[in-house]
């Protein structure tokens, strides 16, 4: 055990005084800081708002936060949750469900000032009432005018506060004598006819009222007949919270009506006091609980033809409870200090220690000393800051907060220090005193004159220019490659030697030396680094020592001190086991003589003392073993059954008392019986065995036998009254008996012990029982035993060996059925006297997210450390986070151990012990490890969609992060998509950065249902995906002339074209029949041209090479030299309807209108685009043409990219196809960035046999697509709409000049959704240049369109009757 010394500690508590005399001397004052409100243990109800208080009071401003299960909430991103002005926490509605539990857990208030500190409240839990639900409905029941009847209503424990019962539809008023149980039950006593009715139980205030089935209860009239005590509601255990009230429950019913009392601790409880009453004919209820009212309440009942009882343990916990708090402390650098926290409770609390909101890990500088305080070694500037002592029990739990205020050196502290010693003082206000002038110079020659295993010796020489008298000095310590640097200072002026005490053996450590004069402290000495010595010699066991029982429960030990031993013997250590226990209890004593108390009545006890001087503990003595003083025994004997062998015999078998319960040495039992219920003559037999024929008894009678065990100090408690009816007539034998009713075994070493009871069906003979056994078969081995018999000792068997036992009983008739049942005899151990220390030097080396390498060495070993007994290991480790997390174990042989199977990014703590034998060591000291990070293991919970307001195409998505995120969070994937089976990569994509639980998402189409699902990153990867969130946009609202007039403007359109194409035809006719024979030729063949008929003739003398015409307000035509690829790839992207687009015309009304004319007229009409199928240049190695790409996910976790939706204008340009008669037609439009130049002619292409070659030169052209709106975007991208009812799948391009290409490009791959190479080879066309257009953040120059030569009529006819149809299933 450390001792801090007084100079080396200096704790100045914050008394008004005190605050007085830091502002006077200019020293920074104290913060007042603490919480005026901290939360509280709250039963929310769902669906209704919840408010958890808190508040902070402070001089300054206090910014306060909130933490759920140990995790700041994201309050900004969550709608729910909201922080009041005071600081309490504002849940609006509470969400909970039996899969989703987002707001129950543990929730801590959270208050810091700026630039000096934080402190936590105290926890509360937020418990959610879950959903309303009967396990135990009531059923329909009887009573007697006067009797008593429950009626049961079992729900759980948090619902019982909204239970409330009903009679005939009106709510049942309770009084003492109708009462409602803990349980929900109702209790009626002392009946009548008006309590007769229909009843039914009532969940109400957790939202619609839930309801029980009606149970009819009837109210007969007294009959006079006996009926038997029956007990409604059985023994219970509670436990409460002092201050609360307990109704502790006896429900008994019988005639005549049993007559209740009830005993605390077998003494009569007095029911005349306040606190206590009987209600309901037998439960008690006790208010305001003290801790007094602790221990086992026996309600016993006396009917007059019967008694019983009924036990009940009450466990009042009491909340901690500060004794002393921490005090507020000023210090200075490189001293120690100790905050003190004494705290008190039931059961005994926890304590932990917390410096501005962060847990204190215990560690060289840190320590817990005599039990709950900490203790600072080394101050530094960074220790400063507020300090809190958390304690918590079952009741509940407490803080407190104390600030450290670091002073620098030149500041003096406060005189009135009363933990300073003269000496002290006066170099502290020496050193520190207002002078001008020279400071001495280093001491000189520092050298350690005496090193040992715990202390140094430090001695020097004066400094070569003292500059005065009266010097004192201060010696610097600290751990070799530390800066926590300590402070120990001179006794006196001019001492130049001091002892450093409390050291490390073997452990390095640097020291400096600084000389003051009265002008304060000069220049430090030369570092010097010192090594402390191996552990020696340590104390040798104590002599003489004496153990001597003086009571049923005290032993008392004394002894002389050790005669070897180095140094003085600082104390004593007591360890006693109870005999055939392997845990030690310990004690620590001053001085030579101790009395135990508190120990078990009549049982062996093992002590052994061990002396501890300033190196350590010393050589423990041997165990001696003595046993306490006898008593009476404590608990009457067990299994006390009753075998009716004939009509005037029973025989009565038991078994001894329950271990340690018996308190002495057996003496006999002492047996009473009587016959009949009621109180009658008893007859008592006093016997040595375990069983006793009592003969000569009336025939159809009943007896009832009670039994007590007796010591030489008296005869203890007797047993429950048990009865048994002899038999009219003897037993029958004409069958076999049936099977034994139970068989129990009990391994021990080298034997088992069996019991059973006998067939339930006595009516037949039993002459005795048969056992077999046997190791996996129990016919190796048969004993017979007499009828009488109920138990066999099996002895003589191997240690930690599986026995099978079978048991049968038979007759003269033969053997019955028998009852198999096994056992494992245990193995075989001896004890060993040896002390074990714990280890020492335990390390904890992380080896990955999941595995930690714990290491230690064994000073009870050789210096090798080789192990060559039996002993083992066993290493314990949980995690702080919950604060409630248990100890996982395993054992092992080695001097090391892998612990896996740990959650990642998670801070452990380890310890070890060692066991030989059946003796352990106690637990070593910790070591602290945190698991590396690792991918999340759990998705992003809580994700829900929601539309915004007054904009139904815009979305926001919000989320809670994942449960297990095993790390830090750094981004998130947002996925969605109108299909929830497709692939993954057929989901839109969107990245968030890790800090944002929120986002929005725009452009979605109305009337759609999307889903949503959400993916986290950190440093290690991506987690796993959400379940899909499903979310279906508002309708569009259609006008509402075109909602009321539509069919109106459908025939009016329909009968304006109608008349309009009579004109033209009437007109055409007229026109053509002026003209000449030859003349009307050439204006009919016009007439056709611009009708613009695709209808080729069979005949392909005329045919001429078709020509692509693209819009011209949208196409570039460039020349190029033409591709040497044989095979090209024609892809067609068709336009989808959306919501908003009229369903398309069907493609057999369509055949017939290729020409451009028709097509503007039918897709003006129609308000849709037409289709185009385009062959584009493609990239160089491979022909490829693709659409927009729905790019692959796989590498998401490396690059992100926010995309954004293109104008609507830019899926929506009109395309066109013309067949002009020659190419001098595009000499007749403007020069523009439009326009299409004359280029040289092409090869021409292969024609089928017997058809000339055209005249017309295929034409090189590049296409350059621009977009419309806005004009100065332009998207280097095919001009389709997407063709999924998302917002669009097209991934628009950044802006970039054909001549100035971009220069960079993504990371992220493209996955063409329509790549198909020698896409058109079936159809024999020419070699066509493909384009590929469309990758995700990469764009290319503008890229050409090479023009093909023409095929047969047919083929020509079939493609573009294709392409109108939209069906593309032919081409792919």
């Amino acid at each position: 055990m450390l001792k801090l010394k007084c100079f080396s500690c200096i704790v100045c508590e914050s008394s008004n005084a005190f605050f007085s005399l830091s502002s006077g001397s200019g020293i920074r004052g104290f913060t007042p800081f603490r919480f005026s409100v901290e939360p509280v243990d709250t039963l929310a109800v769902r669906g209704l708002p919840a408010v958890l208080n808190c508040s902070a009071a402070s001089d300054a401003p206090v910014r306060v936060e909130w933490k759920k299960d140990g995790t700041f909430l994201n309050l900004v991103a969550d709608d729910r949750k909201r922080q009041l002005v005071d600081g309490s926490l504002l849940i609006s509605t509470v969400v909970h469900s039996k899969h989703n539990k987002p707001d129950e857990g543990v929730y801590q208030c959270v208050a810091t000032i700026d630039n000096l500190g934080t402190i936590s409240s105290r926890t509360a839990r937020l418990t959610v009432a879950g959903l309303p639900r009967f396990l135990r409905q009531p059923e329909g029941m009887s009573v007697r005018i006067g009797g008593t009847e429950m009626l049961s209503c079992e729900v759980t424990e948090e619902l019982v506060p909204f239970t409330r019962w009903e009679r005939d539809g009106r709510p049942v008023e309770l009084d003492d004598r109708v009462i409602q149980l803990p349980s929900g039950a109702l209790v009626i006593s002392n009946a009548s006819r008006s309590d007769a009715g229909l009843y039914r139980c009532t969940i109400d205030g957790l939202g619609p009222a839930k309801t029980t089935e009606e149970a009819e209860l009837h109210v007969s009239a007294d009959s006079g007949v006996e009926e038997k005590l029956e007990t409604l509601q059985g023994q219970v255990a509670v436990a409460k919270v002092v201050g609360e009230s307990v109704l502790l429950p006896c429900v008994m019913k019988g005639y005549p009506v049993p007559m209740i009392r009830w005993t605390f601790n077998d003494r009569p409880i007095d029911e005349s006091h306040e606190r206590f009453a009987v209600i309901g004919r037998g439960s008690l209820q006790i208010v305001n609980l003290t801790e007094e009212d602790a221990g086992i309440y026996v309600c016993q009942t006396d009917s007059g033809n019967m008694t019983s009882e009924i036990q009940a343990e009450l466990t009042v916990h009491v909340p901690p409870r500060f004794l002393t708090r921490p005090s507020n402390t000023y210090a200075q650098e490189s001293m120690d200090i100790i905050f003190e926290c004494d705290v008190t409770g039931s059961p005994p609390p926890t304590v932990k220690w917390m410096k501005d909101g962060d847990t204190v890990i215990p560690s060289d500088y840190f320590r817990i000393v005599k039990q709950h305080n900490l203790q600072v070694l080394g101050l530094v500037k960074s220790d400063e800051g507020f300090y809190q002592c958390l304690a918590e029990n079952d009741a509940g739990n407490v803080q407190a907060s104390a600030q450290l205020i670091i002073l620098d050196l030149d500041v003096a502290l406060p005189s009135a220090v009363p933990s300073l010693t003269d000496a002290t003082t006066d170099h502290v206000a020496s050193s520190l005193a207002e002078h001008s002038g020279p400071t001495p110079s280093a001491p000189r020659d520092v050298v350690a004159s005496l090193v040992s295993t715990r202390f140094i010796k430090l001695t020097w020489r004066l400094p070569a220019e003292p500059h005065g008298e009266n010097i004192t000095y201060s010696v610097f310590y600290s751990l070799e490659g530390t800066n926590r640097e300590r402070v120990e200072n001179t006794s006196g002026p001019g001492e130049i030697q001091v002892t450093i005490q409390n050291l490390v053996p073997d452990t390095k450590y640097t020291f400096r030396v600084v000389a003051a004069n009265a002008n304060g402290p000069g220049e430090s000495s030369t570092s010097l680094t010192v090594a402390t010595q191996l552990e020696v010699q340590v104390p040798g066991p104590a002599p003489n020592l004496q153990v001597v029982s003086v009571s049923t429960a005290s032993v008392t030990l004394s002894w002389e001190r050790p005669s070897t031993g180095n140094g003085e013997i600082q104390t004593y250590k007591l360890f006693y086991s109870e005999k055939g226990q392997d845990s030690e209890q310990d004690m620590d004593v001053t001085g030579l003589s101790y009395t135990v108390t508190g120990l078990k009545k009549f049982t062996e006890y093992s002590f052994r003392v061990v002396a501890y001087n300033k190196h350590g503990p010393g050589v423990s003595t041997e165990d001696v073993v003595v046993r306490t003083l006898s008593d009476v025994p404590s608990a009457p004997p067990q299994n006390l059954t009753l075998e009716v062998l004939n009509s005037t015999s029973i025989m009565v078998r038991w078994q001894p008392p329950p271990p340690g319960t018996l308190n002495g040495e057996l003496t006999g039992y002492k047996l009473r019986y009587r016959k009949g219920l009621r109180r009658a003559d008893t007859i008592e037999i006093s016997t040595t065995q375990l069983f006793l024929l009592i003969d000569g008894l009336e025939k159809g009678k009943v007896y009832t036998v009670r039994v007590s065990a007796s010591t030489v100090n008296g005869t203890g408690p007797t047993t429950e009254w048990i009865a048994a009816e002899t038999f009219e007539n003897d037993l029958d034998e004409s069958q076999v008996p049936g099977v034994p009713s139970s068989l129990h075994v009990r391994p021990l070493v080298n034997r088992i012990v069996v019991s059973w009871t006998p067939p339930e069906n006595q009516d037949i003979l039993v002459r005795g029982y048969k056992i077999g056994y046997g190791i996996g078969s129990p016919h190796a081995h048969t004993v017979t035993l007499d009828y009488k018999q109920r138990f066999y000792s099996i002895d003589n068997l191997d240690p930690s060996s599986h026995y099978v036992i079978t048991l049968k009983a038979f007759n003269n008739m033969g053997e019955g059925i028998p009852i198999y049942n096994s056992a494992t005899t245990r193995p075989q151990s001896a004890p060993d006297p040896t002390p074990m220390l714990p280890p020492v030097g335990v390390q904890a080396t992380v080896l990955s997210q999941d595995t930690v390498k714990v290491s230690w060495a064994d000073n009870s070993l050789a210096k090798n450390q080789k192990i060559t007994d039996s002993r083992y290991y066993t290493i314990r480790w949980k995690t702080n986070i919950p604060a409630n997390t248990k100890y996982k174990m395993a054992n092992t042989t080695s001097l090391f151990h892998t612990v896996t199977a740990l959650k990642p990014n998670t801070l452990y703590e380890f310890s070890v012990m060692v066991t030989k034998s059946r003796r352990s060591s106690t637990w070593s000291m910790t070591a602290h490890g945190t698991t590396f990070e690792s991918i999340p293991s759990s998705a992003p919970k809580d994700v829900t969609v929601i539309s915004k307001e007054g904009n139904p195409r815009i979305i926001n998505i919000n989320w809670q992060p994942p449960t297990e995120a095993n790390g830090k969070i750094t981004g998130y994937i947002i996925y969605y998509s109108t299909d929830v089976n497709a692939e993954v990569h057929d989901w839109v994509v969107e990245p968030v950065v890790g800090n944002r639980l929120t986002h929005q998402i725009q452009g979605l189409t109305l009337d759609t249902t999307y889903y949503f699902k959400i993916q986290a990153r950190n440093s290690k990867g991506m987690g796993p995906m959400s379940d899909a969130a499903q979310f279906r946009t508002p309708k569009g609202k259609a006008p509402a002339l075109f909602r009321l007039e539509n069919h109106i403007l459908v025939i009016v359109v329909i009968v304006s074209v109608g008349v309009f194409t009579i004109i033209a035809v009437v007109v055409g006719a007229i026109l053509c029949t002026r003209r000449s024979n030859s003349h009307q030729k050439k204006k009919r063949a016009a007439c056709k041209s611009s009708t613009g008929s695709h209808k080729y003739k069979s005949s392909s003398k005329d045919l001429k090479p078709p020509d692509l015409w693209i819009h011209h307000e949208r196409v570039e035509l460039k020349p190029m030299d033409k591709s040497p690829e044989p095979n090209p790839v024609m892809t067609e992207t068709p336009i989808p309807r959306t919501a908003q687009d009229p369903a398309a015309e069907p493609s057999h009304q369509r055949r017939g209108h290729e020409g451009e004319e028709s097509v503007s007229t039918l897709a003006g009409r129609r308000g849709v685009r037409p289709k185009i199928m385009m062959p584009f240049d493609s990239q160089p190695s491979q022909p490829v043409i693709s659409a927009h790409p729905i790019h692959s996910l796989d590498h998401l976790h490396h690059h992100h990219h926010h995309y954004h939706l293109p104008p609507r204008g830019y899926l929506h340009h009109q395309i066109g196809l013309r067949a002009p008669a020659t190419p001098s037609t595009f000499s007749d439009r403007p020069p523009s960035a439009e326009s299409v130049r004359n280029q040289p002619p092409a090869p021409g292409p292969p024609v089928a046999p017997g058809q000339p070659n055209t005249t017309a030169e295929l034409q090189k052209t590049e296409a350059v697509i621009k977009e419309e709106e806005p004009p100065s975007i332009n998207p280097p991208t095919a001009h389709v709409r997407p063709t999924h009812p998302l917002k669009s799948f097209a991934v628009p391009a950044v802006t970039v000049s054909a001549h100035n290409p971009p220069a960079y490009e993504t990371a992220l791959p493209s996955t063409p959704l329509l790549a198909q190479p020698g896409l058109f080879s079936k159809h024999h066309l020419p070699s066509v240049k493909m384009a590929s257009i469309g990758t995700l953040n990469r764009v290319r120059a503008p890229m050409a369109v090479t023009v093909p030569s023409a095929p047969d009529q047919s083929e020509t006819s079939k493609m573009l009757d294709m392409v109108s149809a939209g069906d593309t299933s032919h081409f792919l």
